[in-house]
């Protein structure tokens, strides 16, 4: 969960470091690892699992998919289509996928992520500071106020005035940057080693 914000008081301080910011716009296209196993709740009350990994990637879109699960189960006259397992977590955390439902959004929303020049796990990492939301909510949060990834808050925070001040610190200037970036992180949270604004 977001920490709190604060304020805080003073002056800005001027240094400069060479820390390295990783990956912040590492991409991947999240339709190359989803995949769903579509079986029927008819076959599965009869004690049949019979059914099909279905890679997202290999269908355009929804209704391509949709008619995939059809011609899988043409034995069935009206199938009632059952996700007995998935791959791609962040699916179904968006509520996208359940074991009876698969929403006709998934392709528009995976292709908002692919084109958003965030990685999936950004996304994923939002979600599972700030909970629930629905998917443009969470789009534009992380659009808006996605900060990068760090390997700890001391490192965020030296980068984060480092991209402030262009000449540096005097030698002769020391910072607590324990204490700077305690105090700093009161206005950003961090989940997964990825920092947003709160």
């Amino acid at each position: 969960m977001p920490r709190s914000i604060g304020v805080l008081l003073g002056e800005s301080i001027n240094f400069k470091c060479n820390l390295k910011l990783i990956n912040m716009t590492k991409l991947q296209n999240c339709l190359d690892t989803a995949s769903i196993y579509c079986g029927t709740y008819a076959k599965y009350n009869n004690g049949s699992l019979y059914g099909k990994w279905l890679n997202l990637s290999d269908y355009s879109d929804y209704d391509e998919l949709l008619t995939a699960m059809y011609d899988l189960h043409s034995d069935e006259s009206d199938p009632e289509f059952m996700f007995q397992d998935y791959e791609c977590p962040f699916i179904e955390k968006m509520g996208l996928l359940s074991e009876c439902h698969i929403s006709k959004d998934i392709y528009e929303i995976i292709e908002q992520i692919n084109n958003s020049g965030h990685d999936l796990e950004v996304y994923e990492a939002c979600l599972d500071c700030l909970g629930k939301m629905d998917f443009q909510s969470l789009y534009e949060y992380v659009n808006n106020f996605y900060q990068g990834e760090y390997t700890s808050d001391l490192d965020f925070v030296q980068e984060l005035y480092e991209n402030d001040i262009p000449f540096g610190l005097p030698s002769f200037v020391v910072i607590d940057w324990e204490a700077t970036a305690r105090n700093i992180m009161y206005d950003y949270f961090e989940c997964n080693g990825h920092y947003f604004k709160s």
